[in-house]
């Protein structure tokens, strides 16, 4: 008889430890008794009614996440692929909607996010929709959470994480980048050689001006030099037009003598006999005492002038 008591021992022990299960952490599992919706057991050991009650499921209370990649076109005809992250997570109050209203929770959300974004990139240009993209996900996010909320699904987050026009269309936006930072690129290189051309222009309006200023102190110098010259002749007996035309007659024949030092000089003076200095002396001597004598008559003249006005 004692035999008789071990299967039964056995099955009553197997009976009693499948009485007891544990639940995971962010997990939830639905009970059903005799087929019918029971209870909902959270996180820890759990006990049960054996063969009566039966674990149909375990949910997942963590955040979940789906891609949805759709294609649509923009408002200036441009076919694009967006790439639509959902953050979701079962709202563990009601584990009982989001096991036995929604059978396909995937299948559901991939529907709303088609019809928002085909709603709404139509009505924009392609650069829009890579402005506004926050926009687009907000719209998502707003029509998901109104529609999942009564399946207890609650929505976190809505990301476009990608854009994709076509490829002819990328390739074109990059030769129209190309070619604006090439435009860039030309007026600043037209600014630099503005810049250039008119500091050149200032560098050689300043070396004139110094050249200038240059040639007025070395003339000044040279008069001042001829004045003292003409003195030191006028002390000898020599008066100021025989000064003169002897200085000017000096300073050629130093002429004649420097250009004699250059042994590659083209230069040639003409007339240049024996007798040019001597002419030229003559000549000048006389110039200057015609001009003296005029300049004496006119100041004679003027006085008259004004006695008869």
């Amino acid at each position: 008889m004692g035999y008789l008591f071990i299967p039964i021992i056995f099955i009553g022990l197997v009976i009693l430890f499948s009485s007891f299960f544990t639940v995971k952490q962010q997990t939830a599992a639905i009970i059903e008794r005799f087929g019918k919706f029971h209870s909902v057991r959270t996180s820890g050991l759990q006990m049960k009614l054996p063969i009566v009650d039966r674990i149909v499921s375990r949910v997942g209370l963590k955040i979940q996440q789906l891609d949805v990649i759709i294609e649509t076109k923009t408002l200036d005809d441009v076919f694009v692929k967006l790439k639509v992250s959902v953050q979701y997570v079962v709202i563990k109050t009601k584990v009982y909607e989001a096991f036995y209203q929604l059978e396909y929770p995937h299948d559901q959300i991939t529907s709303y996010v088609f019809d928002v974004v085909r709603a709404e990139v139509p009505k924009m240009k392609l650069d829009d929709v890579f402005v506004k993209k926050d926009d687009i996900a907000i719209a998502v996010k707003s029509e998901l959470q109104q529609a999942m909320l009564d399946y207890g699904y609650d929505i976190i987050k809505t990301l476009v994480t990608d854009i994709d026009p076509d490829a002819q269309v990328k390739e074109a936006m990059n030769r129209i980048n190309a070619s604006e930072r090439e435009k860039i690129a030309a007026q600043f290189e037209g600014d630099a050689a503005r810049i250039l051309i008119v500091e050149k222009a200032k560098a050689e309006a300043e070396s004139k001006r110094l050249q200038g200023m240059g040639i007025a102190d070395q003339r000044r110098e040279i008069a001042r030099g001829l004045e003292e010259s003409v003195e030191v002749l006028n002390k000898v007996g020599i008066n100021s037009q025989e000064a003169s035309a002897l200085i000017v007659v000096t300073q050629h024949y130093d002429t004649l003598q420097s250009i004699g030092e250059e042994t590659n000089s083209n230069l040639i003076l003409l007339p240049n006999s024996p007798q040019t200095g001597s002419d030229m002396l003559n000549n000048m001597v006389a110039s200057f005492t015609a001009s003296n004598m005029i300049g004496e008559s006119m100041k004679k003249q003027k006085p008259k002038n004004i006695d008869k006005k």
